[in-house]
């Protein structure tokens, strides 16, 4: 079983999400306004990039989500 992963990371100044493949093998980088949508479009490329690469069989598919928050601390 290949295992194939994925990492989502927010981009705060532009309010979008995008993907990077953690796999040096190939490169794919997608986005979305939603994470929900963005992890369904990951689903159906990463198959074909696979395949188009020479892989057939089957995959295990994890997501590694990046998001950072700015927080202030003041004196209460």
């Amino acid at each position: 079983m290949k295992k194939c992963k994925i990492k989502l990371i927010w981009s705060e100044e532009e309010n979008f999400w995008y993907s990077e493949s953690m796999d040096e093998r190939f490169e794919m980088t997608l986005g979305s306004n939603s994470i929900e949508v963005l992890i369904e479009r990951v689903k159906i490329a990463v198959p074909d990039m696979l395949e188009f690469i020479g892989y057939i069989g089957e995959v295990d598919l994890s997501f590694e989500i990046d998001r950072h928050y700015k927080l202030e601390v003041v004196a209460s």
